[in-house]
């Protein structure tokens, strides 16, 4: 069932990718979200082709990080606190959520104590919402100077989630100036960033999200089903 699921969402991606306008070439990234879902999901999921996995919480990842006995690409997707960077740095290969100097500097100082460049994204809040995290646009370059100069973090890139909207075609031009916004990060050159990664675009959005320029994707529910609690 879940390698069907996948199957689906990949056939979906790539038809996404054809209906992109012809500058945007870059490949995309499926990151399967396995937040909620327990080792014999994630190995059903890997083992169908995923390579790939995205964790909200760092703790429910500790467990999994121990037992499933496979080897993937570890993602945090979630809000991540500074209390917790010391084992967010030692399980994951990316972080998309860094909102913030506090925390850029928390991950900066635990990734050094492992002699370890821990890659980044930072996220961004472009659509304004209270209730999620990431870092307003007038103050992205600011943030993206000061992780620039931190000798144990890389930025590699942005990442931004989109209001669950019930039309998700609203969506489309939140998407659509992220990938400004992206573009305009790549074109600075940087010390240390290599801005290359867009992440944005999830179960209920992610195939609008690629035609407007995303190249990493988060799909969740649409592989996995709804989430176990």
């Amino acid at each position: 069932m879940i390698a069907e699921k996948l199957q689906d969402v990949e056939k979906n991606i790539e038809a996404a990718k054809a209906r992109r306008r012809a500058d945007l070439t870059d490949d995309v990234t499926l990151i399967a979200v396995t937040k909620n879902h327990d080792v014999a999901a994630m190995r059903e999921a890997i083992d169908a082709g995923a390579t790939q996995v995205g964790e909200n919480r760092v703790q429910e990842a500790q467990g999994k990080y121990e037992t499933l006995d496979r080897k993937v690409t570890w993602h945090l997707i979630g809000h991540l606190q500074t209390n917790k960077a010391k084992h967010a740095v030692k399980m994951f290969d990316l972080i998309h959520s860094v909102d913030s100097e506090h925390l850029a500097r928390a991950i900066d100082k635990e990734a050094a104590k492992l002699g370890k460049v821990q890659d980044i994204l930072v996220q961004v809040n472009l659509a304004h919402e209270e209730q999620k995290s990431g870092v307003e646009e007038a103050a992205l370059r600011p943030l993206l100077d000061i992780c620039d100069a931190l000798p144990n973090v890389r930025v590699l890139g942005l990442m931004f989630i989109a209001p669950d909207y019930e039309d998700r075609e609203q969506c489309r031009p939140l998407f659509r100036r992220m990938h400004e916004i992206f573009l305009a990060a790549k074109d600075i050159p940087w010390k240390t960033s290599n801005i290359k990664y867009l992440s944005m675009g999830m179960s209920h959005d992610y195939e609008i999200a690629i035609e407007e320029g995303a190249n990493i994707v988060r799909v969740g529910t649409a592989i996995f089903g709804p989430r176990q609690y």
